[in-house]
């Protein structure tokens, strides 16, 4: 069982979106996939098509109460093979409940362990901000998958992330690697996209996917529909991307 976070403190660069699509493709290809919403505004919660208002366990209980991750987790309705740890807002309280905790930045791995061996993958959608919600996260993960946006600013944010990375395994997570960097919102016509690749390639070097994810308006419009983009519009632009991806991902597995 492999777990990977997605992480950038940079917000609107496509975490929620890339956890979404690419679960649902490697469901689709027979792996057993748990997504863990660990992000008070919810919105892989939501884009799955479950109402925020309506949980009766979410990511707040777990993290502050003795419950089991077992009883928080949910099947989604919509795809064989897809759990998820809701949110919703009641998380935004959970960062000062646990500043008194012992153990604070363990506590979701040690949750975590009661379920080993029960998925093949488990990916934590991180909010845009290094609290101790994002660092629960990074603990109790083997690698990070990072998003980056194929824009100007996208670049003065990469030496940031990365000495966040290397605090987090220097003193909490020694084995924390790079999964891989994906780039979103890429547009091969424009010299930008092109030149904020090139700048990405060469700091990540090989960890950077061949596949990028375009700007595409039917990715944008799954969500407020609580549909995965492969049930929303299976055959356009952005759901051929995440399939790519997917396959991607799988095979740098082996």
């Amino acid at each position: 069982m492999k777990i990977i976070s997605i992480f950038n403190q940079k917000g609107g660069v496509g975490k929620t979106t890339t956890n979404i699509n690419l679960c649902s493709y490697l469901c689709m290809e027979g792996y057993k996939v748990l997504s863990i919403d660990i992000d008070p505004q919810g919105n892989t919660t939501s884009g799955l098509g479950f109402d925020k208002r309506k949980l009766e366990e979410s990511m707040y209980d777990l993290l502050t109460t003795d419950i089991s991750i077992k009883n928080v987790i949910k099947a989604s309705p919509l795809l064989e093979n897809y759990h998820i740890v809701p949110s919703n807002m009641d998380l935004a309280g959970a960062e000062v409940e646990l500043i008194q905790k012992s153990e604070r930045e363990h506590i979701l791995k040690n949750k975590i362990k009661e379920i080993y061996g029960e998925y093949d993958f488990v990916f934590i959608d991180c909010p845009p901000s290094l609290g101790i919600l994002t660092i629960n996260a990074l603990v109790a993960s083997h690698t990070v998958l990072i998003p980056i946006q194929c824009e100007f600013y996208a670049l003065e944010g990469v030496g940031q992330l990365v000495n966040t990375l290397q605090l987090v395994k220097k003193s909490l997570n020694k084995d924390l690697d790079i999964e891989g960097v994906i780039m979103s919102m890429y547009d091969g016509r424009t010299n930008l996209s092109l030149e904020v690749v090139s700048e990405v390639k060469k700091y990540f070097k090989e960890k950077v996917y061949d596949t990028t994810i375009p700007r595409n308006i039917r990715l944008a419009e799954a969500p407020s529909f609580g549909l995965p983009i492969v049930l929303y519009d299976g055959k356009c632009k952005g759901a051929e991307s995440y399939e790519n991806l997917a396959k991607e991902f799988i095979r740098r597995q082996k």
